[in-house]
């Protein structure tokens, strides 16, 4: 029996990601631990990655801007809060008494470090990048020793591995960048071993360190861009994300409820989708895979038997046809605006520098082709800075009337088409107008990429959701059904 085992296992390395939902319960992470024994038996090597349970890592923030408000009693509390979770949870495990005990010290361990953290957020009244990270980095470190206990109680063998160990990054805290070389060098001496005597590690997502050592986190989000770095450090066969639906879909279904999986993506489409606001993958996940041409896999924990979405380099999307459409919200449209800008050199560099001043991300960017004008979107949150910043930056220009106004238009929203090909294919962009014209939608705005793969419309917030739904229905659905 065992060597049948064997010869059904697949050559290579499987890197597995379980999101927050799919670890946010003691019947999920039994869930978690069946679907990687499953796998064991498949593949020559497993290396999980887990996330905080669902909510944690939102309490723990929490945590830390009490302990810096000074709110003693509220962030106690809230320590209490996740205690009580985990507690909990390792006792629905009904693990064994010795790894139960031993689980328990390293997890006391955590709770501690957790409350001096906050103790000295408290007393100092300040609450660094730095200070934030190292207080969200405990959600995925007490994860991961749970569901390493829980494989082993199962009679696998397992190590819970910080990823502060083998992912080393620059010091931007709570956004850091992964230095590639010393990473990897890090990653294979690290689990390179413990893979050869057939232990699976169950390693961190979301957390790093820097040079020296210190906690750095890749973002929220960032347990995916954890798996697809390992992937490629370890030479993977393949990536799989597991989360709480059944692979990427055309649109969010809490907006769309006839939202339909998608079963094949190529990178270039799930980039766009992740930076266009589609929540399936972190936007940055999918560069380490794309660069060494590794297939990444979106499955739902709880619904394992669906063979959910591959994404690929060679994932056959009809040319020209909309796969996805996705909304950013909370968005802020800003116009510079003046007759007298024609043939000015140099507006359009000086506005984005200042903006730039400001660190404001810009999500799209418009231009007549007049040239009298210039509009960008930006986080509603940077309106005030970045109108200030450009009517700093255009005061002559303002006074002589070159520039008329500089302006913003608050609640707006990014719907963005996506698929492949639609820059070449004539009549995509008409049949996604006249869908939104038959709803009476105004567009205040439109870009299209390069690329090729996505047309953006800016709308009002209150048309968002009608937009979404009208695009879906009128090009996706139809063009699924011919």
């Amino acid at each position: 029996m065992d060597e049948d085992k064997v010869r059904k296992k697949q050559a290579g390395l499987l890197v597995m990601k379980f999101g927050g939902t799919s670890v946010g319960s003691s019947g999920a992470i039994t869930q978690a631990a069946r679907i990687v024994q499953d796998e064991y038996a498949n593949w020559q090597d497993v290396v999980v990655v887990v996330s905080a349970m669902s909510g944690v890592t939102d309490t723990l923030i929490a945590c830390a801007k009490s302990a810096v408000a000074g709110n003693q009693e509220t962030y106690i509390d809230l320590v209490h809060t996740v205690q009580e979770k985990h507690q909990a949870v390792v006792d629905e495990l009904m693990i064994e008494l010795e790894l139960k005990l031993k689980l328990q010290e390293e997890l006391a361990t955590l709770f501690e470090a957790l409350r001096s953290l906050c103790q000295g957020i408290h007393i100092m009244g300040e609450l660094t990048p730095r200070g934030m990270d190292a207080v969200v980095s405990l959600g995925e470190r007490m994860n991961a020793r749970v569901v390493s206990a829980l494989l082993q109680q199962n009679g696998f063998a397992s190590r819970a591995v910080e990823a502060t160990s083998l992912i080393i990054t620059d010091d931007t805290f709570q956004h850091a960048h992964p230095i590639m070389e010393f990473s990897r060098s890090k990653t294979r001496a690290a689990l390179q071993p413990l893979l050869g005597d057939h232990i699976i590690p169950v390693v961190t997502g979301f957390i790093a360190a820097n040079r020296e050592g210190i906690t750095t986190t890749l973002g929220r989000g960032g347990s995916d861009y954890t798996a697809a770095l390992l992937g490629d450090f370890l030479d993977a066969r393949e990536v799989w994300t597991w989360t709480d639906v059944d692979g990427v879909m055309t649109a969010d279904p809490r907006t769309v409820p006839e939202a339909r999986v998608i079963p094949e993506l190529t990178y270039n489409e799930v980039s766009e989708m992740a930076y266009f606001g589609a929540k399936v993958l972190h936007p940055q996940t999918i560069r380490p895979v794309v660069e060494r041409e590794i297939p990444l896999w979106v499955k739902n924990t709880f619904n394992p038997i669906f063979p959910g979405t591959r994404i690929d380099g060679s994932s056959e999307t009809e040319r020209g046809r909309i796969t996805a459409v996705t909304a950013i919200r909370g968005l802020s449209l800003i116009t510079v605006e003046g007759r007298g800008m024609l043939g000015v050199p140099g507006i359009a560099a000086r506005t984005f520098a200042a903006v730039a001043r400001h660190e404001a991300s810009v999500l799209m960017i418009s231009q007549s082709s007049s040239e009298q004008s210039i509009c960008f979107v930006i986080p509603s949150d940077m309106e005030a800075a970045v109108l200030q910043a450009v009517e700093d930056e255009m005061a002559l220009e303002l006074t002589r009337r070159d520039i008329d106004r500089v302006w913003a238009q608050p609640d707006v929203v990014i719907v963005t088409a996506i698929g492949a090909g639609m820059r070449q294919t004539p009549g995509v962009s008409a049949h996604l107008f006249g869908a939104l014209g038959k709803e009476n939608i105004n567009v205040i705005a439109i870009a299209q990429g390069s690329s090729e793969f996505s047309i953006s419309v800016v709308v009002a917030a209150a048309d968002a959701d009608q937009a979404v739904r009208q695009i879906h229905k009128e090009v996706i659905c139809n063009e699924l059904s011919e």
